[in-house]
């Protein structure tokens, strides 16, 4: 029986166009410009006499019949990358990671050069966002984010659960303070959504409630940590995403009382770690990060 197939860059174009329901974020994950994409696509069309997508005002959309044929050549397509890279001796390819911000520029970054020479022939593109990218549409193989007290997501793993703990530059504090409402004698860095002092100031003992100042400070977590880098205030914050700026001395621990506000998480979509370019990556952020689920790291 002969197999009537269309070209597999073909395929291949409108499966990451139907994906994101965009040319242009099929084009950038391909490597390809946003006409060769068009192209393929449209040429599928003719040759399948079909409409696969619909174009609208607010962009594009799959048709009735490109929904139906996605659905179809998506397993396809990762059946075959499957097998491919089961026949291959190293691991390589690309690995899209979609992460929160701090957990990115304060952990992850630093760390990539290590897994790059461990695996130099595995490419990670990753993107920083507060936006959590849809593993289940594939929108990227792996997503990291904090997730808070009795949250969850299927298809995950924790990376880390460390403890919160204040923390200072030493140009602002040079020792630890030797009671806790000695630290409301400086400003007190806060999230623009977290209410952790409070807790801390509870757990830590000694200072009424009504004593925690209210904060003029708001700002998102990556941005908290470079204004106490720079001397600003006391952040409260897990341990992990400072570790490397306490082991260069440019962050002091100014207290052992901390609690657990949630952890950091790993998600991925249905059969994506059958890829060995992302298991590898993602068993080695489980391993890097051992220390810090088992408490083992203070």
């Amino acid at each position: 029986m002969v197999l009537q197939l269309p070209p597999l860059n073909a395929l291949r174009a409108f499966e990451a166009a139907g994906r994101y329901e965009s040319f242009s974020r099929a084009a950038e994950e391909l490597g390809v410009s946003h006409s060769s994409i068009s192209r393929h696509v449209r040429g599928l069309e003719d040759r399948l006499g079909v409409q696969l997508f619909r174009d609208l005002p607010r962009g594009l959309e799959l048709s009735q019949y490109g929904a139906a044929y996605l659905a179809q050549v998506s397993p396809a397509l990762e059946a075959i990358a499957f097998a491919t890279e089961g026949l291959m001796e190293v691991p390589q390819g690309t690995v899209w990671v979609n992460s929160e911000t701090l957990f990115a520029t304060k952990w992850l970054v630093p760390r990539l050069g290590a897994f790059k020479e461990l695996h130099p022939d595995v490419e990670i593109r990753l993107e920083a966002s507060r936006q959590l990218a849809d593993v289940a549409r594939y929108e990227t193989d792996l997503a990291i984010r904090f997730v808070g007290p009795g949250g969850r997501y299927d298809n995950s793993s924790l990376i880390s659960d460390a403890e919160l703990h204040p923390y200072a530059s030493p140009s602002l504090i040079r020792t630890p303070p030797s009671a806790p409402r000695d630290l409301l004698n400086y400003p007190l860095l806060r999230d623009r959504t977290s209410g952790t002092w409070n807790l801390w100031f509870e757990l830590a003992g000694g200072v009424d409630p009504d004593e925690v100042p209210e904060f003029s400070w708001r700002m998102s977590s990556h941005l908290e940590v470079e204004a106490a880098l720079s001397g600003q205030g006391v952040l409260l914050i897990s341990d992990e995403v400072v570790a490397d700026e306490v082991a260069a001395g440019r962050l002091v621990r100014l207290s052992d009382v901390g609690f657990r506000e949630g952890g950091y998480h790993v998600l991925h979509g249905e059969g994506v770690l059958r890829r060995k370019a992302v298991r590898v990556f993602h068993e080695w952020l489980l391993a890097e990060t051992e220390g810090w689920r088992s408490g083992q790291i203070r």
